[in-house]
C-alpha cells in the first residue's frame, strides 16, 4: 500500500507539472496568434487514452508518462512531421512569426514552471508556515557514522560554525558543505572549540547518503508513535502509546546508545521494558536481523522546533525567495554532476529515485512542497541547451537573433534527432542506476 500511494502522489504531481508546463507553450502560442494542433498530457505513439478536439487543438491523454508534449503548427519538434515542413510557411505558423515571439512561446513552459513552484512556496508558508530546527537548538550535539568519525567528527560535537559562517537551520547544514565546498567545520568538544578540515575526497561519499549528521536525541522520552511493517515489537504485543524505558533492563541517556546497543543484539531475544499506562512490563522477543524492533518515535517530541507563522502578504515575498533559492541550489548541483572528483553522477536517479522520495502515506503539504521542488527540477532540466529540449530550440533562437540568420530546417531537424538519442541514452542511464540499486538491496 505504501508503495502505491508513493506511485499515485509521483503520477499525479508529475501531472501537474507537466499540464503547467505545456499550458505556458500553448497560451503564448495562442496569444500571438499560433495554431497549436495538440496539448497532450504524456505521450501517445500509436493511441490515446482519451481525447477530444475543441476548435483547432486535440486535447487528450497519452498513455507512456515520459512527460507531455503540445504540437505548435510550423514547427520542428518531437513529432518530425516533415510533411507540413516542406509546404509553404501559413501566417499561423510557429516559423513565420518573429524570432522574438517565437522565443517567448518557447520560454513559456520553463516560465510556468518557476511561477508554478513560487505560488505554491506562497500558498505553503501562508497555509502552514515553516517549522525546523535552529541549529543552536541542537543542545545534545551531533551523532554520525563511521564515515562522520573518519572525518573527525564525534557523536556529542556542537557544530558553531561551517567556515565561519553560522548556518541557521540545521538541515541546511550537509548542503552548505556539498554545495558551497566548504573547508572546515567548527564544533564545540567538552567545553572548548575544536577545527575539523573537509577533506574533499569524502565528498563521493557523503553525496552517496555517508557521513551523515544527526541531531542527537535524548532517550526519553519514547513513546511508540506507529510500527513499520515488520515489526517484531507489534507481534509481541506492544502499542501505540506504550513509552520505552529500556532493553534488557538497560537505561540509555541517548537514542544513539539504545541503537548500538541492538546492533550486537541482531536476531537475538531481547526484553522490551516498557511503561502502559501506570503499569511496568517487561515483554520478550527477538529483533529482526537487522537489530530493529519495528517501532517509530516522533522526534518532534524531543526536538525544540521553531515555526514561523506568515501572514498573506508576507508569504508573497518569501515564497519568491524560497522559489529562487532553491532555482540557484540545484543549479550548485550541476557542478557536481560534471566533476569527476565528487562522483556525483554515480548517484543520478530516474523515476525510481524521484517516485521514492514522496512519502508513504498521503501528506498534502509534503506533496506540494515536492511538487514546488520536481516544477523547478523541470524547468532547468528544459531549459538545458540540448536540442529536443526547449532550450535547445532557445539556442537556435538566441544565434539567429543575434546573427540575424536562420538555421536551417534539415540542420534543425538533424539537430532534433540528435537530441532525442541524447536524451533517450540518459533516460535510460539514470533508470539503471534506480535498477542497479534496487539489484544491490
Amino acid at each position: 500500500m505504501t508503495v502505491l500511494i508513493q506511485i499515485l502522489q509521483f503520477i499525479l504531481s508529475l501531472s501537474v507539472i507537466v499540464i503547467i508546463h505545456e499550458m505556458g507553450h500553448f497560451l503564448l502560442a495562442k496569444l500571438f496568434k499560433t495554431r497549436v494542433e495538440k496539448f497532450y498530457l504524456f505521450f501517445d505513439p500509436w493511441f490515446s487514452l482519451f481525447k477530444f478536439r475543441k476548435g483547432e487543438t486535440e486535447y487528450g491523454v497519452g498513455w507512456l508518462p515520459l512527460g507531455g508534449y503540445v504540437k505548435i503548427s510550423g514547427m520542428i519538434d518531437e513529432s518530425m512531421d516533415r510533411d507540413q515542413m516542406n509546404k509553404p510557411p501559413q501566417p499561423y505558423e510557429f516559423r513565420a512569426k518573429p524570432s522574438w515571439q517565437r522565443l517567448l512561446i518557447m520560454l513559456g513552459g520553463v516560465m510556468f514552471n518557476f511561477i508554478l513552484a513560487i505560488v505554491l512556496y506562497t500558498t505553503l508558508l501562508f497555509s502552514w508556515g515553516e517549522r525546523y530546527l535552529p541549529t543552536e537548538n541542537v543542545k545534545y550535539g551531533i551523532v554520525t557514522d563511521s564515515l562522520g568519525h573518519e572525518m573527525g567528527l564525534r557523536d556529542g560535537d556542537k557544530i558553531v560554525s561551517v567556515d565561519g559562517n553560522k548556518i541557521e537551520r540545521f538541515s541546511h547544514i550537509m548542503s552548505d558543505i556539498l554545495l558551497n565546498e566548504r573547508e572546515q567545520i567548527t564544533v564545540e568538544r567538552d567545553g572548548r572549540l575544536v577545527e575539523i578540515k573537509i577533506d574533499r575526497k569524502y565528498i563521493p561519499y557523503i553525496i552517496k547518503g555517508q557521513g551523515r549528521i544527526e541531531a542527537r536525541l535524548p532517550f526519553m522520552p519514547f513513546e511508540i508513535s506507529g510500527f513499520q511493517k515488520v515489526s517484531p515489537a507489534k507481534k509481541a504485543g506492544l502499542k501505540i502509546g506504550d513509552r520505552l524505558v529500556g532493553i534488557d533492563g538497560k537505561h540509555f541517556r541517548f537514542n544513539d546508545e539504545y541503537v548500538h546497543y541492538l546492533a550486537d543484539k541482531k536476531g537475538k531475544e531481547i526484553t522490551a521494558n516498557i511503561i502502559r499506562n501506570s503499569d511496568s512490563l517487561a515483554i520478550d522477543f527477538k529483533t529482526t536481523e537487522e537489530g530493529m524492533l519495528g517501532i517509530i518515535r516522533d522526534p518532534t517530541e524531543v526536538l525544540d522546533l521553531r515555526t514561523v507563522k506568515y501572514g498573506f502578504f508576507e508569504s508573497i515575498p518569501a515564497g519568491i525567495s524560497a522559489g529562487f533559492r532553491t532555482m540557484k541550489d540545484y543549479l550548485k548541483q550541476f557542478k557536481l554532476i560534471f566533476s569527476k572528483d565528487t562522483k556525483a553522477y554515480e548517484s543520478l536517479g530516474g523515476f525510481i529515485t524521484i517516485g521514492s522520495i514522496f512519502p508513504g502515506v498521503w501528506d498534502w503539504q509534503r506533496f506540494w512542497e515536492l511538487t514546488a521542488f520536481l516544477s523547478i527540477i523541470l524547468g532547468i532540466m528544459n531549459i538545458l541547451p540540448i536540442p529536443a529540449l526547449d532550450g535547445g530550440h532557445v539556442m537556435f533562437l538566441l544565434y539567429e537573433v543575434i546573427s540575424g540568420r536562420k538555421p536551417s530546417d534539415k540542420f534543425l531537424e538533424y539537430a532534433q534527432i540528435a537530441g532525442m538519442i541524447l536524451l533517450l541514452a540518459l533516460l535510460i542511464y539514470v533508470n539503471g542506476n534506480d535498477i542497479v540499486r534496487l539489484l544491490r538491496k
